[in-house]
């Protein structure tokens, strides 16, 4: 089952301060909004996101219909059809994307430790 691109959404306190220590390590901001305190990074095909003020926690974020540049697939499986493939599977939800619609959506999902895993469905 593909659930779409990874990335790691990361909680930041202070977004300038991150973005910078992720420069030197080689990430390069290629998407978001500095001043709405979220930013989007890449050093080759590694993908983060920082998040200032945004989330609680860091979460593995996943994302139907992209690739892992973020550019769209020309095919991919919507959100919905995979919430209700995860469904069968017992999987339990944190919070789910409405069903009966169509386009962006996102839903949460929590794994055996806790960790928080986000799909995010943008087109």
């Amino acid at each position: 089952m593909s659930i779409g691109a990874f990335s790691l959404s990361l909680a930041v306190k202070d977004i300038e301060v991150s973005k910078k220590f992720y420069e030197t390590l080689g990430f390069k901001s290629f998407a978001g909004v500095l001043d709405d305190s979220w930013i989007i990074m890449q050093n080759d095909d590694v993908t983060i996101g920082l998040f200032e003020g945004m989330f609680d926690k860091n979460m593995l974020t996943f994302n139907p219909g992209w690739n892992n540049k973020a550019e769209n697939l020309e095919s991919f499986k919507d959100i919905r059809v995979i919430q209700e493939e995860l469904r069968e599977k017992e999987i339990k939800f944190e919070s789910m994307v409405e069903e009966n619609t169509e386009g962006p959506g996102s839903f949460v999902i929590i794994d055996p430790d806790g960790n928080p895993i986000l799909v995010d469905q943008h087109r």
